[in-house]
């Protein structure tokens, strides 16, 4: 919501403007006036709504035209001052003023001000002022009301200016229909979302407690049980089908936004839509959806207890058949309160674990969600705003983990999800693996990975539950992911395949570890194909002596068709809580490329510094002993170990 609200003043002259605005400060009325008072300025402490408010006169002569066009152009909302005792002033508003405003380009509210009703002869109903009125406003959707005052009384000034600050603040237009005296399909839209998110046991209805709620979080009051007696029984009495069960339905809640409006209480419903994340045009604000959430370089982001807590609340709500699973009409209305399923995209649930039928299991479901905030934590800050999330601040769901660069350094890893990439040749059996991993049938057909693949699971290590994320990119995309040094610091694992009873695979993962820098990341070789005859890689070396030369433990040897897998996810999660024993050449090669490079120079340093001291040391050791001894001359020893020249 704006701090600061502008509002202008407009009319023929002689109509009261510059009069309302001296009887508004002075709190009397002023008999003489200037033409054209100054800009007033009140704080925001003295007004209802707590904003600071600009209050701008303006003249309707020749030479006040630029100035007025100007100021128009600035107003946040302009009140068009008639007179009651000058018809003409009046006629001139729908034939002058609000066309001459659409003409401007401007699009502001309109309060229409009726001065000096003290002149007026005879009581005037609101129903003949309705008459005079509607007639313009449904000619113009900018007017959002009529005000009648008395600048010499004074009468209704304050009035004036308060609704002239609503109008900004709370305004008409986006909610509600005036012609057709309706809520705008935006705004039940928006309303029915809030009802489905408070509707916590997912019944249909609004129950006392979830009522209680509702005002709690919107106004931080209870409702008393008088209130709520008066509510249900004007619904009750006014809307078809508004209460049922001594609850209040979707229609009593729309119902009761309807009134609010009509009776000129915007602000409550605007109250509750910004609570729940909604700005003027009645979108979800950036703010609400993405607050703030800092995360370092080299670490990641994972869901606190709060959030595992949360999505696992949503599961076993929706979970109406209580079967242990969401099933796709379960999902639909679990999303119904968002722009739909996150991952309508990545071919889910073949991305984690369902049951036979497809319908995704809560182990599932929070291993799911898990691989998303690893991934992409800005769409779990989404969600769990479209979702409903109870507490102060979606960002209490998430916690960010120490780098893995420290963790590396200092041996234990306290982060709760992994992410592997695997990698290999085409048709080297990646993608089978991966769908192992998510519990899915073996596929025998081939069929090429045309973009990455992400699956998730959970894996039970000693009894403690992590989820690993395993990521397959496909022959388009691996090169571009491994070149990126951004990318290749994310992993904490990586696992090369390559198929056993081809000759040619094991040479493709050999020539990318050549190409790209990756010796950093904890590394683990798979042979896949088992079932297979096991054929010579057309390799300098086989594969097993390829990996003792790196210090790493033979290939896994792997049938996804067999089922016999080796346990090698629980080998990737331990090696992803224990790098350093899984580093290529060795715990050190960990080191990035800049710190290799430091601690060279550092050893270079060291070890030129013990050479120049063994130089002074064998020119003045003199020893008996013969040639070939440790005590011979430098130059002897050197020849005596150099072999023949």
């Amino acid at each position: 919501m704006r701090r600061d609200v502008r509002i202008l003043l407009v009319g023929d002259e002689g109509v009261g403007k510059s009069t309302i605005i001296t009887s508004l400060i002075k709190e009397s009325f002023v008999a003489h006036v200037q033409h054209v008072v100054p800009e007033v300025t009140i704080p925001p402490e003295v007004t209802p709504e707590n904003v600071t408010t600009y209050i701008v006169d303006s003249g309707a002569g020749p030479q006040d035209r630029a100035h007025l066009e100007s100021e128009i152009r600035k107003a946040h909302v302009i009140c068009v001052v008639y007179s009651i005792d000058n018809p003409n002033s009046f006629d001139r508003i729908p034939t002058y003023w609000l066309p001459h405003f659409r003409q401007l380009g401007v699009n502001v509210p309109v309060i229409l001000v009726g001065n000096k009703i003290d002149l007026r002869g005879g009581e005037v109903t609101n129903e003949a002022l309705e008459d005079e009125i509607v007639p313009i406003m449904n000619e113009f959707k900018e007017v959002e009301t009529c005000v009648e005052c008395s600048a010499k009384l004074p009468l209704n000034v304050s009035e004036v200016f308060y609704f002239a600050q609503k109008a900004v603040l709370h305004p008409t237009a986006p909610l509600y229909d005036s012609r057709d005296h309706v809520l705008k399909p935006a705004c039940v839209a928006a309303l029915r979302r809030i009802f489905k998110i408070c509707d916590t046991n997912k019944d249909g209805i609004l129950d006392a407690a979830e009522l209680n709620e509702f005002q709690r979080k919107c106004f931080d009051a209870p409702l008393q049980l008088q209130e709520l007696e008066g509510i249900r029984a004007m619904v009750q009495e006014h809307a078809d089908g508004g209460v049922r069960d001594g609850g209040l339905t979707e229609a009593g809640f729309l119902y009761l936004h309807t009134i609010f409006i009509q009776r000129g209480r915007l602000e409550t419903t605007w109250t509750v839509l910004r609570k729940f994340g909604y700005a003027e045009d009645l979108r979800l604000t950036e703010a609400f959806l993405m607050p703030r959430f800092d995360v370092p370089s080299d670490c990641s982001v994972e869901l606190s207890p709060l959030g595992y807590q949360f999505f696992t609340d949503i599961f076993e709500t929706f979970d109406k058949d209580q079967d242990g699973a969401l099933k796709i009409d379960e999902l639909d209305e679990v999303f119904s309160t968002s722009p739909g399923n996150p991952w309508a995209t990545q071919k889910f649930p073949d991305t984690t674990l369902s049951d036979d039928t497809g319908a995704v299991t809560l182990q599932g479901w929070l291993a799911q969600w898990s691989m998303t905030t690893l991934l992409d934590h800005k769409t779990t800050l989404a969600y769990l705003a479209y979702l409903g999330y109870p507490g102060e601040s979606q960002t209490e769901a998430l916690q960010v983990t120490r780098a893995r660069k420290l963790d590396r350094r200092k041996g234990k890893v306290t982060r709760n999800v992994f992410l592997c990439y695997v990698c290999g040749a085409a048709g080297s059996g990646k993608t089978a693996l991966l769908r192992a991993f998510a519990g899915k049938p073996y596929n025998p057909a081939y069929e090429p990975t045309s973009k990455p693949i992400n699956v998730v699971n959970a894996v039970d290590l000693d009894g403690s539950e992590k989820y690993l994320v395993l990521q397959e990119f496909g022959s388009r995309y691996e090169a571009e992911t491994l070149r990126s040094s951004k990318k290749t610091d994310q992993p904490d694992v990586i696992v090369y395949v390559h198929d056993s009873s081809d000759t040619n695979s094991f040479s493709y993962i050999s020539n990318l570890r050549q190409q790209y820098s990756l010796d950093h990341i904890p590394t683990l070789f798979v042979a896949t194909k088992s079932d297979l005859d096991l054929a010579l890689q057309r390799h300098e070396v086989q594969p097993d002596v390829y990996c003792r030369r790196l210090s790493l433990q033979v290939p896994v040897s792997v049938s996804v068709k067999d089922g016999q897998l080796a346990d090698v996810f629980h080998t990737i999660c331990r090696i992803a809580m224990n790098p350093n024993s899984a580093i290529p050449g060795g715990a050190d090669r960990a080191l990035t490329p800049a710190a290799r490079l430091r601690m060279y120079f550092t050893l270079t340093a060291i070890l030129g510094g013990c050479t120049a001291a063994l130089v002074v040391l064998f020119r003045n050791v003199r020893t008996p002993l013969g040639l070939g001894g440790w005590g011979a001359p430098w130059s002897s020893w050197l020849l005596g170990v150099g072999g023949r020249r």
